[in-house]
């Protein structure tokens, strides 16, 4: 022991190489298994190559900090390099904060899930469906089909509305008669009309009662719920009969 403390390469102890050596060994071991455990937590969320790089990320981020926080134990000083970078990173900084900002969005967009390909959404003023979600952004496909890139720090940080993501969603309609006519009759009729559709559900049951009392109709409100992907033709469908 008193030989390791006392072999000296300039400032440095043959302890010191000793300790750097176990200590970076060790930050490889540590960052594997923490990008394993990722891996496993994510693998089945995101897609392969995001995935990748995000676990690439992580690896080397981990061991560049600790490697930068060692060297003074072998006797190089960064004081003056991380002075500057420190300079540089804070001017890059500002330049790409944006993309910085979309890219952690995406990462936490992969995690969380609030929204997948082929869901039916509201994004702010954007509506469609949802074609693809990348790593700084996300594409929606329009009602028209115009395709719109949504930078993915706006849908992170957006009241997302995903009509798709429940199995079940519900229309209503409201439907006036005459004063002169039955009312029990009418709403008998409708009743029959939205049992013999095939995607109409059961359950929940549809409601269909009288609302309120219109200067010229009486209103008859008609809530069904139908499944999410068949929503819209069972809702134009039902309309028509």
């Amino acid at each position: 022991m008193e030989l390791i403390n006392t072999v000296v390469y300039g400032d440095v102890t043959l302890r010191d190489i000793l300790v750097f050596l176990a200590s970076m060994s060790v930050t490889v071991i540590l960052a594997k298994l923490i990008t394993l455990a990722l891996k496993r937590a994510l693998i089945d969320k995101i897609k392969k190559n995001l995935l990748n790089m995000i676990l690439k990320i992580v690896y080397y981020t981990i061991i560049i900090i600790v490697f930068l926080s060692l060297t003074p134990l072998i006797g190089i000083n960064l004081s003056g390099l991380l002075l500057a970078g420190g300079i540089a990173g804070i001017i890059i900084g500002f330049a790409l904060q944006n993309i910085v900002a979309n890219l952690v969005s995406g990462i936490f967009l992969a995690i969380e899930r609030p929204v997948k390909i082929g869901d039916s959404v509201s994004l702010g003023n954007v509506a469609g469906v949802i074609e693809d979600i990348n790593i700084f952004s996300t594409i929606i496909r329009t009602p028209d089909g115009v395709f719109v890139r949504v930078p993915n720090s706006t849908v992170f940080t957006s009241n997302i509305m995903n009509y798709t993501a429940h199995v079940a969603r519900r229309f209503e309609y409201v439907v006036g008669i005459s004063y002169d006519d039955d009312a029990q009759k009418a709403i008998e009729i409708i009743k029959e009309v939205i049992e013999e559709h095939p995607f109409a559900l059961k359950k929940p049951e549809p409601q269909v009662f009288v609302d309120n009392l219109g200067e010229s109709s009486v209103n008859i409100v008609v809530r069904v719920w139908a499944p999410s992907q068949e929503w819209y033709s069972v809702k134009m469908d039902l309309l028509w009969r």
